[in-house]
């Protein structure tokens, strides 16, 4: 990927430098936040603020000329929702007990462990981000509680949500200024840019002493990230350029791909048929290089 695209950020300071300063100062607030996930997961890959900015421009990049569609609390709320997405992957353990009792955990626990607090956290950690938002709102002065609501929504929906709720996700939810948020759409641009975020440059080297991990599925994530070395947003497809003569991690890059083609397809479908906006790509190439 080449240097970052700061589209949304200019975007939002040309349309409105209150709310651009008001993004501004949340992120200050969250760059410690988000570095608590090394608390539980110390060998993860990256969740930090360097997560969130490749985020964003994963998603500038698929939103491209669709930008002057996007009124200033959009553009807003999806900037908040790509810092805030992944807060729930660092919850302290109190407010990992007190979270619990609202989330809807279905079966999970039929198949998994009550007691495995890291394990929970990662495959819930969506819901825990939401919650974790409305628990702290105040710290944040966000503008009003619909803005609360925008951000909560599309934090949680960067994987697992219904993005065909029109509770959870209307299609044009109304702020007190009378602009209106296209919620599945600000959701499913975060979900499909948090799929694509896998080149190396997300688990550099430079911060991660892969002689220090110790679990074998730790260990080939590492590796398998290592492996891609570019992830080109094309107006019809992403191409994900790999290097490795390892045949597991290559097959497990091939699962990897795959699964990135089934969240493009729901996300496409979750936004084509439904509101005014368009995801153009339609399928994942690996490339060798």
């Amino acid at each position: 990927m080449d240097i970052y695209d700061y589209s949304l950020e200019r975007k939002l300071k040309e349309l409105d430098s209150d709310l651009h300063q008001r993004f501004v100062d949340t992120v200050f607030a969250l760059q410690k936040i988000l570095s608590n996930y090394k608390l539980i997961f110390p060998d993860f890959t990256d969740h930090t603020e360097l997560h969130s900015l490749n985020i964003i421009d994963f998603c500038n990049r698929l939103i491209g000329k669709q930008i002057d569609k996007l009124n200033a609390d959009e553009i807003y709320v999806l900037l908040l929702g790509c810092y805030f997405h992944d807060t729930g992957m660092g919850i302290s353990h109190n407010d990992f007990d007190e979270f619990s009792k609202q989330i809807d955990f279905g079966n999970y626990f039929e198949t998994h462990s009550h007691d495995n607090y890291p394990e929970i956290v990662r495959n819930f950690h969506h819901e825990f981000s939401g919650l974790f938002l409305h628990k702290y709102a105040r710290f944040f002065d966000f503008p009003s509680d619909e803005h609360l609501f925008a951000i909560i929504q599309i934090s949680r929906g960067h994987r697992k949500t219904d993005l065909f709720d029109r509770k959870d996700y209307p299609l044009s939810l109304t702020l007190p200024n009378g602009n209106t948020i296209c919620l599945p759409y600000l959701a499913a641009l975060v979900r499909l840019a948090d799929e694509i975020d896998v080149t190396a440059s997300r688990n550099s080297k430079a911060i991660y002493d892969l002689n220090k991990i110790v679990e074998e599925i730790d260990l080939i994530e590492f590796m398998k990230h290592d492996a891609v070395k570019d992830l080109e947003i094309k107006e019809d497809e992403f191409i994900m350029s790999v290097s490795t003569d390892d045949r597991k991690i290559f097959d497990r890059l091939t699962i990897l791909a795959s699964k990135m083609k089934k969240t493009l397809d729901y996300c496409r479908s979750a936004v084509n048929d439904i509101t005014p906006y368009e995801i153009t790509q339609k399928d994942v190439i690996i490339k060798r290089v």
